[in-house]
């Protein structure tokens, strides 16, 4: 059975940082392209980073210079690194396969970023 869990969501103030973390079981991993995801109130789902199996990484406008998405294979972990976060960046952050794989979504971390 394949699960994905997320870890590392809480509640910060402006400007501060946050390390979520995202540990895949029942999979290979290595072999698998990765995206962090979020869900911000009243929005729809989408992608914030992803990385593929070589490492290189892409970003959506609003995070780039602030995020970094990073992998671990030998501990088939995802990260994202947040920093300067901003209230918009307030959401539920999932991780997911890059293009994302429907049952494979699992409850996600919530981050709160207070004005």
């Amino acid at each position: 059975q394949v699960q994905l869990m997320e870890s590392g969501g809480d509640l910060v103030q402006a400007g501060g940082s946050l390390r979520l973390a995202c540990r895949v079981s029942g999979r290979a991993f290595r072999f698998d392209a990765m995206a962090w995801y979020r869900q911000a109130p009243g929005k729809d789902r989408e992608s914030v980073a992803r990385i593929d199996i070589g490492g290189r990484t892409g970003y959506a406008d609003d995070v780039k210079g602030r995020f970094t998405i990073s992998r671990d294979n030998a501990e088939k972990t995802v990260y994202l690194q947040m920093n300067s976060l901003k209230p918009e960046d307030t959401g539920v952050y999932y991780c997911n396969l890059h293009p994302p794989i429907r049952h494979f979504w699992h409850q996600g971390t919530q981050v709160t970023v207070s004005s």
